[in-house]
């Protein structure tokens, strides 16, 4: 993969890299309209491809966090054209990696040495390359170390990004910019956790000791003494990613001993510890032919306030529904129905989640679930289609979900995802006491 040598990093350059995508988006629009006026049955397919690319040659070149919001939106089958899901797909672990001379300088800056002189060996091509940072193989005591590298300039241009990548976000995904303001929020917040290293290390190494009691999970050993603010040092584990483990024709007894060990780390962590790895996207896990998981990259952590999470999943019980107000009052409290809707607006809103939380809690009243029933996923991307052209959504006047429910969402969506790709078989009733 070609090699990149700079990355723009002042918020002048940075914005004139959004102006001339933007004026290249403008000039696909006009080759599609024209190119409709000779053929009206013309699709979008065309014109989706181009700006996808366009989009994605830009975000890939500034790295951070107008990059991993791409990668975000490419985990939601459901929200983009398939274009755009398949390029932004490439930043989970695929994006253009940097060139040796700035990971040498990352190296002098933060830990006064350059990787040659700190390891025994050091690989000098990137093994992968995401949205945040680039990994690199290395030895070290005779230790096989993956070596993670922040990109330079990343933890500073966090905001200045988010307030570029908007209108891009709200033109594809069609929110408003005041539903966008309060999730960006939240998202700014976690992006500068990701950044912080420091502070990924130690919630590396808190979660992976809390879950290694887990069956069929394996986690890397992190390294504090050889990492810093923007270096992460760990075991370098061996698998394959989803897509190329597939091709592997693994049996079903594999798949489903894999989703079964991806269901109970997400189930132990929600209910356990109310503390999540919220990142589950196919770059962050390594499958094996042998049924195991290996898991890493604990960036970004939902951590699950107390308040949010009894009402949250109080509503995945049906009993719940026989008392009108107390639902009312918990759709209120997640911000689902809000003060000044009107009774109208309440029935309405209130029909609408109640069939979306049918859908998306089914798993959890079954005692087994067949993530591999297309039908299923089906039903929920018509129901979201459906939910996307209501005029009462379209016209809504405010965000309708809790910031906290964002990331948990999110989680559970790349959760049911995987296992969807896996077509895995999952014992879903809980093992851990609410």
């Amino acid at each position: 993969m070609k090699e990149q040598h700079s990355i723009p990093t002042g918020k002048v350059e940075r914005a004139s890299k959004f102006v001339s995508t933007g004026l290249k988006i403008g000039g696909n629009y006009v080759k599609h309209y024209t190119k409709k006026i000779l053929d009206p049955d013309r699709d979008n397919s065309e014109l989706h491809a181009d700006n996808a690319a366009d989009i994605y040659a830009t975000l890939s070149n500034l790295k951070g966090s107008a990059l991993k919001v791409a990668q975000m939106l490419s985990m939601d089958r459901g929200m983009l054209p398939q274009a755009y899901v398949d390029k932004f797909s490439l930043a989970q672990y695929s994006a253009p990696p940097l060139s040796f001379p700035l990971v040498i300088n990352t190296f002098m800056k933060t830990l006064g040495k350059t990787p040659q002189a700190l390891y025994d060996t050091f690989d000098l091509h990137a093994a992968n390359a995401a949205s945040i940072g680039q990994v690199h193989k290395a030895t070290k005591e005779g230790k096989q170390l993956a070596v993670k590298i922040q990109y330079p300039g990343v933890a500073n241009s966090v905001s200045s990004d988010l307030k570029l990548v908007k209108p891009f976000a709200i033109r594809l995904v069609g929110l408003k910019e005041v539903e966008m303001n309060k999730y960006f929020n939240e998202i700014e917040t976690k992006l500068l956790e990701e950044t912080d290293y420091e502070l990924e290390v130690r919630r590396s190494i808190e979660l992976t000791t809390q879950c290694a009691h887990i069956p069929h999970l394996v986690f890397p050993v992190y390294y504090p003494q050889w990492s810093s603010s923007r270096i992460i040092t760990m075991d370098w584990l061996e698998g394959m990613h989803l897509k190329e483990f597939l091709l592997t024709n693994p049996s079903q007894e594999i798949r489903n001993q894999i989703g079964q060990a991806m269901w109970d780390f997400y189930d132990f962590q929600i209910h356990q510890l109310k503390k999540v790895h919220a990142d589950p996207h196919p770059g962050n896990f390594l499958m094996r032919e042998n049924g195991t998981l290996a898991i890493f990259d604990f960036g970004c952590v939902k951590e699950i306030p107390d308040e949010f999470y009894e009402n949250y999943f109080a509503l995945t019980n049906q009993e719940i529904y026989k008392d009108e107000k107390k639902v009312r009052q918990i759709y209120t409290t997640l911000e689902m129905i809000h003060e000044q809707d009107n009774e109208k607006e309440i029935i309405f809103f209130s029909g609408l989640f109640k069939q979306m939380i049918d859908m998306f809690t089914l798993p959890f009243t079954q005692e087994t679930f067949d993530f591999g029933n297309a039908s299923y996923f089906n039903d929920i991307y018509a129901y979201m289609d459906y939910l996307s052209n209501l005029k009462e959504v379209r016209d809504s006047k405010v965000a309708r979900g809790s910031r906290h429910s964002l990331y948990i969402n999110r989680t559970y969506f790349g959760l049911y995802s995987m296992l969807s790709e896996l077509k895995a078989e999952v014992k879903t009733k809980r093992l851990f006491d609410l």
